[in-house]
């Protein structure tokens, strides 16, 4: 089934829910795929500079892993295509107006922010305005 292709309907049906725990970028150099498996992270990506891994906090400190920032995952219950157009643009500019940093990663179905920690609740409140706003539209 696919996913929703217009910006006014995802926008009206974002629900966003905030992920319990803490989540993590970090940077494996000179790392295979398999690497990394036992570190059961949520996400991979494949980069020259290494493997960049989205880990919980826990198995990062756990692992010795240095990383920088401690974010919080928020996840858009919305069922967004993968060849949709704006919805990325329209999250980061509702988030950058707040001063929140945000990081997209999609998936097949839902598309996955992380901010940073201390502005996690905000950001939700963020999405929720930006979904109400669409929604009366």
């Amino acid at each position: 089934m696919r996913g929703l292709l217009d910006l006014s309907t995802m926008l009206a049906t974002l629900n966003p829910e905030l992920v319990p725990g803490e989540f993590v970028f970090c940077s494996l150099r000179n790392s295979t795929l398999a690497d990394a498996l036992h570190l059961d992270p949520i996400g991979i990506f494949t980069e020259r500079e290494g493997l960049t891994v989205i880990l919980t906090r826990q198995s990062a400190e756990a692992n010795g892993i240095p990383f920088e920032l401690s974010l919080r995952q928020i996840t858009l219950n919305v069922h967004s295509d993968l060849a949709a157009v704006g919805l990325t643009a329209a999250i980061a500019t509702a988030l950058s107006d707040h001063g929140i940093s945000a990081n997209v990663v999609a998936g097949f179905y839902h598309d996955h922010i992380f901010v940073p920690e201390p502005d996690s609740e905000r950001s939700v409140q963020v999405l929720k305005m930006l979904q109400n706003d669409a929604s009366a539209q």
